[in-house]
């Protein structure tokens, strides 16, 4: 009776850990095209913060100020 459970567990371990390799196969996706966009995404940053970073500081500044009553 022990060796059937046991056999059977272990049989559910290894389809488990089979399972779980195909899923994790699956889920591993396009690194270089994650790569891509995340270069792409900080570009984007960086141009926006060039282009617009005195504005925004501006505008926080004055925010602030409105919100501490200076």
């Amino acid at each position: 009776m022990f060796d059937r459970l046991a056999t059977r567990a272990h049989r559910a371990a290894i389809r488990l850990r089979t399972a779980w390799g195909d899923l994790h196969e699956e889920e591993r996706g396009d690194i270089p095209g994650w790569v891509l966009v995340t270069l792409m995404t900080a570009a984007i940053v960086v141009a926006v913060w060039a282009l617009a970073g005195p504005a925004l500081t501006g505008l926080f500044q004055q925010a602030m100020d409105r919100v501490t009553g200076m």
